[in-house]
């Protein structure tokens, strides 16, 4: 299950995602995302309470990088000791803003 929290202000969005980025779960941030990108100058993902991601998840957020090319900055917010190890396997730490 995951849960989705969207904060939009002054051209920023913030999503806060709860619980696993999985094969599942996926596709509702993705259609998520589609709805609400335009006009954003500044996406972030908070993760601090982000359980689990699998490649599905990577895929949305690298889905999302690429949305933003040339609009403005996206950054990755507080991944977890799982979730960072995974950013670090994958090669993600080299392709995302992560902080």
């Amino acid at each position: 299950m995951l849960n989705i929290k969207k904060n939009t202000e002054n051209g920023k969005t913030v999503f806060t995602l709860e619980g696993r980025l999985d094969t599942v779960t996926a596709p509702e941030l993705e259609q998520t995302l589609k709805e609400s990108l335009d006009g954003v100058g500044e996406l972030v993902f908070d993760l601090k309470d982000l359980e689990y991601i699998s490649s599905a998840g990577l895929r949305v957020l690298l889905t999302a990088q690429k949305a933003m090319a040339g609009k403005g900055d996206m950054k990755v917010k507080n991944p977890n000791e799982i979730v960072s190890e995974v950013f670090e396997v994958t090669g993600f730490t080299e392709i995302l803003n992560i902080q």
